[in-house]
């Protein structure tokens, strides 16, 4: 899930660091949706316009610190 969204962010890293760097970056598929200064604030926003599960929030960092989490809910389908 959302590996198409990080392989777009690690593939056009650089790119996405002249444009976005130290910002909250929200993927879909392969463009970016939403800029933000804040985590919360992304996720705020996103959940408010797209289905979970549909979209990536990335910290846009020149290190290799950024981490991947994924996060499951205990919704049952």
């Amino acid at each position: 899930m959302l590996d198409k969204e990080y392989t777009y962010y690690k593939k056009n890293k650089a790119d996405l660091l002249r444009k976005y760097k130290d910002k909250f970056i929200v993927i879909m598929n392969d463009s970016v949706v939403g800029i933000y200064d804040s985590e919360g604030e992304a996720y705020k926003d996103s959940v408010s316009k797209y289905k979970l599960g549909t979209f990536l929030i990335q910290h846009c960092v020149a290190n290799d610190e950024e981490t991947k989490q994924i996060f499951h809910s205990r919704v049952i389908f």
